[in-house]
């Protein structure tokens, strides 16, 4: 296998902030907390009874890059489906109770990876933690404990008026406090709130509180495009501050995007290594090509191409030879033609028709060069293997 000496994504970046300390568990396989890479997270759409289904689902999470699948379990039938599931799944499974604590301890006998727990949802909780800590250490299953502001503890609504940041730790922090009784510390808390603001504010709170490794969530995000700003805006702030472990982004949308816009936001901030970036302008006056069309054309072209690999697609020459030069690969465009550069060189000058085709060849010429098999035979885009 050989290697290609690549621009900016092969450049080691270093951390925006220094990573909040905190004790490390792991859920399956996956290690969260510690100095674990931050993880990304998605929940099932389909019902959990339908075992083939939601197994279907779970691939496709998987192949698209989810490291922990969550699977709601509201009836007998949904708990009598898991230990398959469990079995089957390639990726960890948190089993997601509400209302029913008989449940847990189906979902712990069952073999799932970790349990979630709603306190505000489930009545009587607290009088069966003792039981589930004693379960879920003998299975060395470890357990969620995820505050909503939507489902808030009544004793705490009433005590804070709504729920407030500090409403939202005060309930987390009680809930470990009752396992902590038990000896049980197997536990990593979310404190959820469908507001950016209020959340930010209360993983803040709740990280100068505990050592508990921390999942990050906005809840009820919204559609897609609302959910991605709301989720990058508050995952950003609190990851830039060294404050998260494991990140769910929930949108009205497919999970499999969930995992495209959580990956991106990990990307972003220097948290994961970037694979497939596409540099594109903004186009303006000055543009001489249809730099939109030329972006969505070779971003199409090119998905599914699991590579760190930066690509430019540049209208003008006010900015485009430098960013085309700083890329792995890129095109400068201007009066009908492009100028395609390869690591900071002009390697020829193409018609505007041919730029896209030129771009695509190139790239999965780097690709191979990098040790990646490339099959074009599948029409929604490259397939790729590394060998």
């Amino acid at each position: 296998m050989t290697s290609v000496a690549l621009g900016i994504p092969s450049v080691r970046i270093k951390p925006i902030a220094e990573r909040r300390r905190s004790r490390q568990i792991m859920v399956g396989s996956v290690p969260v907390g510690g100095d674990a890479p931050v993880s990304v997270q998605s929940m099932t759409t389909t019902v959990t009874a339908d075992i083939n289904a939601t197994l279907q689902q779970i691939a496709a999470l998987t192949a698209s890059g989810c490291q922990i699948v969550r699977v709601a379990v509201p009836s007998q039938d949904d708990a009598e489906a898991l230990p398959i599931i469990a079995k089957k799944s390639q990726i960890p499974v948190i089993a997601d109770i509400h209302f029913q604590p008989k449940y847990v301890f189906a979902a712990i006998e069952a073999g799932c990876a970790a349990v979630r727990v709603n306190p505000g949802n489930i009545k009587k909780f607290d009088d069966k933690v003792g039981e589930i800590a004693k379960a879920a250490a003998d299975h060395g299953v470890p357990i969620r404990i995820g505050v909503n502001a939507g489902s808030l503890d009544p004793r705490l609504l009433q005590k804070y008026g709504k729920a407030t940041p500090e409403a939202l730790v005060e309930s987390a922090l009680w809930e470990c406090s009752l396992f902590e009784e038990h000896g049980f510390r197997d536990i990593k808390i979310s404190v959820k709130h469908n507001d950016p603001v209020v959340m930010i504010q209360a993983y803040r709170l709740l990280a100068q509180q505990c050592d508990y490794p921390l999942h990050l969530g906005v809840t009820e995000a919204g559609p897609a495009f609302q959910g991605t700003i709301k989720s990058a805006v508050a995952f950003g702030a609190l990851l830039a501050e060294g404050i998260g472990d494991t990140i769910r982004v929930s949108l009205s949308a497919p999970p499999v995007e969930e995992i495209k816009v959580g990956i991106g936001i990990l990307e972003s901030l220097g948290l994961r290594e970037r694979g497939l970036e596409i540099v594109s302008c903004p186009s303006c006056g000055r543009a001489q090509v249809d730099v939109y069309t030329l972006a969505e054309q070779v971003q199409a072209g090119l998905e599914g191409l699991k590579v760190p690999l930066r690509v430019a697609v540049m209208g003008c020459v006010v900015n485009g030879p430098g960013e085309a030069r700083e890329a792995d690969l890129g095109v400068a465009s201007g009066n009908g033609k492009g100028q395609i550069f390869v690591k900071g060189e002009v390697i020829k000058t193409v018609p505007e028709s041919q730029i896209v085709e030129t771009l695509i060849e190139e790239a999965l010429r780097l690709a191979e060069e990098m040790g990646v098999e490339v099959d074009l035979d599948d029409a929604s885009g490259p397939e790729v293997v590394v060998r």
